[in-house]
């Protein structure tokens, strides 16, 4: 079970948490079962970081009303199904939310590997320029990727907007999606001309 799994586990039952610190605040009207006390345990600092990433920014009404209207354009304006619309409109989610929350590192050592620079495999930087770069080796640049995509999804799952139907980018086989978040991941700014000329 995953952290963002378990956190609907725990609001389905009734229990609100907040994070303070590095202290996971559980309040409930009466005591929570003990297993899921203690999934809540072992995902603890994952569930903290998806509640800090919940705090800041938009609430779970943004994020619902730019997932409807990102559908809406895809459906009417694009002439796609309702499904072919929410794929697009969920994956417009992810990137946002990757926008929203950058990932920066310093020179010198590649976030994921921790590795130095090397002539064959040199250090590159990913992100965007006003929020500061990641440093990874290109090799290690696909599994940072993934996690990234994998912590929006969770983020955005805390807030109702679930890809439980949507498989994962390389499954759907759709160039464009993946050409849109690889473009977010490496701080591309052309991501929304991306959305106009698709419609």
């Amino acid at each position: 079970m995953s952290a963002a799994q378990v956190l609907h586990a725990a609001r389905a039952a009734g229990i609100r948490l907040r994070a303070e610190g590095n202290d996971l605040i559980l309040e409930a009207a009466s005591p929570p079962p003990s297993a899921l006390l203690d999934l809540l345990s072992s995902h603890k600092a994952d569930i903290i970081r998806i509640l800090r990433w919940a705090k800041h920014g938009w609430s779970s009404e943004d994020w619902h009303a730019f997932f409807d209207e990102r559908a809406g354009i895809a459906e009417f304006d694009g002439s796609l199904s309702r499904t072919q619309a929410e794929d697009q409109a969920f994956a417009s989610c992810v990137v946002e939310w990757l926008d929203r929350n950058p990932e920066q590192s310093p020179p010198g050592r590649c976030l994921r590997c921790d590795g130095h620079d090397h002539a064959q495999d040199p250090l590159l930087p990913f992100g965007i320029e006003i929020t500061g770069h990641v440093w990874l080796h290109s090799r290690c640049w696909p599994a940072w990727r993934d996690s990234r995509t994998a912590d929006a999804i969770a983020a955005l799952a805390t807030m109702g907007i679930d890809k439980a139907r949507t498989p994962p980018p390389q499954e759907r086989g759709s160039a464009f999606e993946d050409e849109r978040l690889r473009r977010a991941l490496s701080g591309s700014s052309d991501v929304e001309e991306l959305d106009v000329e698709m419609g």
